[in-house]
């Protein structure tokens, strides 16, 4: 595997409900983006349907057939796709970020902090375990949107190997400056890279900026969005990360014995 792998943050204006209309945008941007050599791509948070309260139910019955075409679609494309949907389990609901590795699912990971100020709490149940998993990409930690301001969740994700950080996001305009300076102290305090896709466009009085961005461990925004339908792309180089990481070596001068642990022992 080479150490410089081509990422991308995909970002479209979600239509509330519709998964017709965006799995035809989600899959558009990633036939495009294969075109470019991308080999991980991430989608928004829900992008199958949006927070469509009244009917997440019946809408979550679909995305098993969600997940099928999504993963047979990188297979064809020979990419890692990462991106958050409505899954249902019994009786319970779930914001889940699923990890689809060319054809095989790698993984999937349950929002564990649910946004209580838009009733997400009301409508869906918090997940209890984080994910690292190792892809063809390379080895992935998973989160999603109100996550970000949760440090500890980051460093447990760093702390198991994560080299690339995913996270899905319906981030609205209103806490924008919030969303850059959150993901750029995220992948510096834990070296590595983040890779964010927000949402764009209106949802009722609610607007969404875009702004998905690419940070390096340095802090360096590699790509960022606009505010319209994009898929900023960049070059990620885990030699670099690896190199940054002795240069600063925060990795080695941490004091675990005095301020816990956080690997799970």
């Amino acid at each position: 595997m080479s150490s410089s792998i081509r990422v991308a943050a995909v970002q479209f204006p979600i239509a509330i409900g519709s998964i017709a209309t965006n799995t035809l945008q989600a899959e558009r941007a990633l036939r495009r983006l294969r075109k470019t050599g991308t080999q991980l791509a991430v989608l928004p948070e829900m992008w199958s349907s949006g927070y469509d309260y009244p009917r997440l139910h019946d809408l979550a019955e679909q995305t098993p057939q969600v997940t099928g075409a999504l993963e047979r679609l990188t297979a064809e494309l020979d990419m890692v796709v990462v991106g958050s949907l409505p899954e249902k389990d019994g009786g319970h609901l779930f914001n889940t970020a699923f990890v689809h590795d060319r054809g095989r699912e790698a993984g999937r990971y349950r929002k564990l902090h649910l946004f209580s100020p838009m009733q997400e709490d009301r409508y869906l149940s918090a997940g209890d375990r984080t994910l690292v998993t190792d892809t063809s990409a390379g080895r992935l930690g998973l989160a999603i949107c109100y996550d970000l301001r949760f440090p500890e969740l980051f460093r447990k994700l760093a702390l198991e190997g994560a080299e690339l950080i995913c996270l899905p996001a319906q981030w609205p305009a209103p806490r924008e400056e919030l969303w850059r300076t959150l993901l750029r102290a995220r992948a510096v305090e834990n070296q590595c890279f983040l890779i964010a896709a927000n949402n764009c466009g209106n949802l009722g009085k609610l607007r969404f900026f875009g702004g998905s961005q690419i940070i390096s461990p340095r802090g360096e925004i590699l790509a960022e969005g606009g505010t319209g339908a994009e898929t900023p792309s960049a070059l990620a180089d885990r030699a670099d990360m690896a190199a940054y990481r002795q240069e600063i070596p925060a990795w080695q001068d941490r004091r675990p014995e005095v301020y816990g642990r956080l690997d799970g022992t």
